[in-house]
């Protein structure tokens, strides 16, 4: 059977409250057998460390968004390094940028961003970038740090295949979501066809950005399958190759062996 692996949604969003058991059972009909589940804060990355202990085929990703970083407190990265310890959570994240709301000040973004990398790099383990509208002053902060880099991901990518280029030097994953399927995403189709089979990864980033044809609708994990189908078809693929081959990227980044 084709599985599939959504590499970060949201699952403990208040919109798969009324109906996340039908959302799971949906995933699995859809051929989504493992899924990350991703915290943007203590609370929801407390969550998201119970979920996947909770679930099958959930693993868990703990850290602080950058929508988030002036909430960081004093003790912030003793919490996510204890959840790091255990079991089914697999990578930081997301942590990154985000110049688009700029709901933190830049600043903060920038200093919370980096503790949480130097955290990443005394654990050894992956890390799920957000960058939006930031790519230059994340590329900037990476290469500060190329010899400490543990690998990760950018996770939903939104820039051109130039800028993807810098990214995979550095040793980074590219992850694709919904807007890869939109009608007016030609620089963004470029990189989903140019990057290297073994780099490139799906998600969506659910509830948000639904693919086509549910676009505008609440996203769910089963939908990554419109992702994948997106991907074939740009880089001339069968769908069944992109899904394995996904897989065995998410596998390896996450550092899953089951």
């Amino acid at each position: 059977m084709m599985e599939l692996f959504d590499s970060h949604c949201h699952m403990d969003d208040p919109r798969f409250a009324g109906d996340l058991d039908e959302v799971l059972a949906r995933m699995q009909q859809s051929g989504v057998t493992r899924y990350a589940q991703i915290g943007t804060d203590i609370e929801s990355s407390r969550h998201a460390a119970a979920f996947a202990a909770a679930h099958a085929g959930c693993y868990a990703a703990v850290g602080i968004h950058p929508h988030e970083a002036k909430t960081m407190k004093d003790g912030d990265l003793d919490l996510l390094a204890q959840m790091l310890k255990q079991d089914k959570v697999v990578a930081l994240g997301e942590i990154g940028l985000d110049y688009y709301y700029d709901l933190s000040p830049r600043e903060e973004q920038l200093d919370v961003c980096e503790k949480q990398m130097e955290l990443a790099w005394d654990m050894q383990v992956p890390v799920a970038y957000h960058v939006r509208d930031a790519h230059q002053d994340m590329l900037d902060l990476l290469k500060r740090h190329k010899g400490k880099l543990t690998g990760g991901i950018i996770h939903c990518f939104s820039g051109s295949w130039e800028i993807a280029k810098e990214y995979l030097k550095l040793g980074y994953y590219i992850s694709f979501a919904g807007p890869v399927t939109f009608k007016k995403a030609p620089k963004l189709q470029e990189a989903a066809i140019n990057v290297p089979r073994d780099r490139l990864l799906i998600e969506t980033d659910s509830p948000y950005l639904a693919p086509e044809p549910v676009r505008g609708r609440r996203n769910d994990p089963g939908n990554v399958r419109y992702v994948a189908e997106k991907i074939a078809a740009l880089r001339g693929e069968t769908l069944e190759e992109v899904a394995a081959y996904t897989t065995k990227n998410a596998m390896d980044v996450y550092r899953i062996k089951e």
